[in-house]
């Protein structure tokens, strides 16, 4: 991106976070574990003053997932920056970016090539300025067959807030090898994955959830028999 096309999407971005939220804007920052990535996220969650009802009932309909960064993307990232052997020169597909995080992380891990793939073309469009802020190249897919189909690595995080999520997990496993973080599902434990551990973290801007959701546990693709 040139930073007049970085202009412009940050001010369609702005566009769209206030529809729903009009008094909150969009500030680049580093993330507090993962310092290396700069996105463009929340400056603020809410005014001091009780939200109109319409603005709740907006935000419950079409949530700016993109506009935070996860608990769990935030794990994941700094895996990925302690573990680079995972992603170095690989095809790397992070399904369900939000604000791009684990695809920035994979690209400047070192991997050959990371698509981003997602339905929601404003989570795309955040994983854009992200990606440019950060200097990397991500591709943008909203074709997830066609992105399986050429990954070697599948990544994902926090998906799994929606439980009609779950058949997700066996798709992901065309690939070599998954990478899935989740801090949603406490008894998760899906057919085919292995847990490699669990790690402490929040959502950034921090939304003062309950700490079971500051757990996150990350698995790993079993290697096919």
């Amino acid at each position: 991106m040139t930073s007049n096309q970085e202009r412009v999407g940050l001010a369609a971005l702005h566009e769209r976070l206030h529809r729903v939220l009009p008094a909150v804007s969009l500030v680049c920052q580093a993330l507090p574990k993962t310092p290396q990535i700069r996105l463009w996220l929340l400056d603020e969650l809410f005014p001091e003053k009780a939200l109109d009802p319409h603005i709740v009932n907006a935000i419950m309909e079409e949530p700016p997932y993109w506009s935070f960064c996860w608990a769990s993307g935030q794990v994941l990232a700094e895996f990925l920056f302690a573990n680079p052997e995972w992603v170095k020169g690989r095809c790397v597909v992070d399904v369900g970016p939000g604000s791009g995080v684990v695809a920035i992380a994979a690209a400047m891990a070192g991997a050959g090539r990371v698509i981003a793939c997602d339905l929601d073309q404003d989570a795309l469009n955040a994983t854009a300025l992200n990606a440019a802020e950060n200097r990397v190249n991500v591709e943008l897919s909203q074709d997830l067959d066609s992105a399986l189909a050429v990954a070697d690595l599948v990544t994902a995080a926090d998906i799994l807030y929606d439980r009609e999520n779950l058949p997700l997990l066996a798709r992901f496993q065309q690939a070599a090898q998954v990478l899935l973080a989740d801090s949603r599902v406490p008894d998760l434990n899906p057919p085919g994955y292995q847990l490699l551990g669990q790690w402490q973290s929040c959502t950034w801007p921090d939304l003062g959830e309950s700490s079971e959701y500051n757990g996150v546990r990350v698995f790993a693709s079993e290697p096919s028999l």
